[in-house]
């Protein structure tokens, strides 16, 4: 009788056994060294070629090494407890499986919405991004698009279609129903390429960088860093995403924490040195441009390691699209199995052993989002659904510890329960430091979602008791 009870409740828990371990229907073929590139892949890109000039520029200047040293910080507290989750719950969805294991269908609900705009439009944003450089790129070639379909609708400035992030988008939807081996693979070849961009830009511009633009290192004070960290914080989002492999991954509780941690420390270290760089090279308020990497190499006249440089962000910027697409199905996935969504998400094709589909559905969504609407202001809307899927997520691995303190983990996170407070603390401060604006769209955004829930989800929730009646008799008929 309590068990139905709580079945039927907003809180009904979904049972750790049934999390997909042994019987998903996707294809295990990853590894560590997979999940590890799939990570960097996500991770290295739009921040480290984009949001570093601008966070210099307008809130930290140099300090910005500052800002990306104390967002990584965070970033590792929550790794960590994703790292625990992730080894414990080898199941797709990442912070919305964890949160309906340990908090409740509900919570789980309002984590796997505001996932689903975390990737989704931060998925369009980034579209949007690669188009700005492939056009930059084709310019130099001496070629041009018609004029009005370069950029987002916009009649007041000729413009009603972003063909090129459209196409990309495509592409990448394309890729990702080949099969999630085939994707990992291409991935692995992009992150090697801009892994070594980035590379020649340290190399090279270690020698050109000039101390005098150090100073003043904190021309925004403690509290520019601080906003800055809010900002850069985009940079970081992705090794959440790695999580979201778990049904795919030979040895998740093995593989699932190596990919986690090695990819946020890879990408912590760059992230560092390359703003410690590039302030280095250029006048902080001079970096407030689309393109603040290339400009360096620009500023002290070495063009043509600028066009390599644009080269290797284009490419950062696709194995991003990729991971952060391959994320939101995933995500779509697990929501569609719970019953949460519709059946058409969770539904895999025998050839490619993925959820072509579903895939596809997303990925066409996603294409006329990035090709109609510009959403680089959406960057914050996306740091703040990160960050509080991140305090959710460290405040669970407490819960969890509590309710199945002899369940197996394969990590676990160390100094339990300070580690997992620090890191929820940290996200929710770095949401304070975000406009008031944001938090508006924010709410109204889960205010939506509600929506959806109780007039769909609740119902055709597996864990729903009458459903599950329900389909038992249908089942006896047969």
């Amino acid at each position: 009788m309590r068990e139905n009870e709580q079945r039927s409740s907003l809180f009904r828990k979904k049972p750790i056994a049934s999390g997909g371990d042994n019987n998903s229907a996707l294809k295990r073929a990853l590894g560590p060294l997979d999940l590890t590139t799939l990570g960097v892949g996500a991770i290295i890109g739009t921040g480290i070629f984009v949001l570093t000039g601008v966070a210099a520029a307008t809130y930290a200047g140099p300090g910005l090494v500052l800002s990306f040293l104390l967002a990584g910080i965070i970033c590792a507290f929550a790794a960590l407890c994703y790292s625990e989750f992730a080894s414990s719950i080898p199941a797709s969805g990442s912070a919305y499986t964890y949160s309906y294991t340990a908090f409740g269908e509900v919570i789980a609900w309002i984590l796997g919405w505001d996932l689903i705009l975390e990737y989704g439009f931060a998925s369009a944003a980034v579209a949007s991004g690669w188009s700005g450089y492939f056009q930059t790129l084709l310019s130099g070639f001496g070629l041009e698009l018609p004029h009005a379909l370069t950029s987002a609708f916009s009649p007041e400035k000729g413009t009603y279609f972003d063909i090129t992030a459209a196409v990309i988008t495509i592409i990448i939807t394309f890729l990702l129903t080949r099969g999630v081996k085939e994707a990992a693979r291409a991935n692995g070849i992009m992150v090697a390429i801009k892994i070594i961009v980035v590379l020649i830009f340290i190399g090279v511009g270690v020698f050109y960088v000039e101390p005098t633009n150090w100073q003043p290192f904190l021309p925004f004070g403690i509290s520019g860093v601080t906003a800055g960290a809010a900002t850069v914080f985009f940079a970081y989002i992705g090794f959440d995403a790695v999580s979201t492999a778990a049904e795919e991954v030979k040895r998740p509780q093995r593989d699932l924490p190596i990919g986690i941690i090695a990819s946020l420390a890879i990408c912590t270290v760059l992230y560092i040195v390359v703003s410690l760089i590039l302030t280095g090279i250029v006048p902080y308020n001079m970096l407030n441009v689309s393109d603040p990497v290339a400009f360096a190499f620009e500023f002290v006249q070495l063009k043509g390691l600028s066009w390599i440089v644009s080269l290797g962000a284009i490419t950062g910027i696709t194995t991003v699209l990729l991971v952060m697409m391959y994320g939101q199905t995933r995500l779509l996935y697990s929501m569609s199995r719970d019953g949460l969504l519709s059946p058409v998400f969770s539904k895999v094709s025998g050839k490619s052993q993925t959820p072509a589909v579903g895939t596809w559905v997303a990925g066409i969504i996603v294409a006329l989002f990035s090709g109609f609407i510009s959403l680089g202001h959406l960057a914050e809307l996306t740091n703040i659904g990160t960050l509080f899927a991140f305090a959710v997520v460290s405040l669970g691995i407490i819960v969890l510890r509590k309710n199945n303190p002899d369940l197996k983990r394969g990590f676990r996170v160390p100094l339990v329960p300070l580690i997992p407070i620090l890191s929820a603390l940290g996200c929710v401060y770095l949401m304070t430091r975000l406009a008031a604006l944001t938090w508006i769209t924010f709410f109204a955004w889960l205010i939506i979602g509600l929506i959806i829930y109780f007039a769909y989800g609740r119902h055709y929730s597996h864990l729903n008791p009458a459903r599950r009646i329900s389909s038992a008799f249908r089942a006896k008929d047969k």
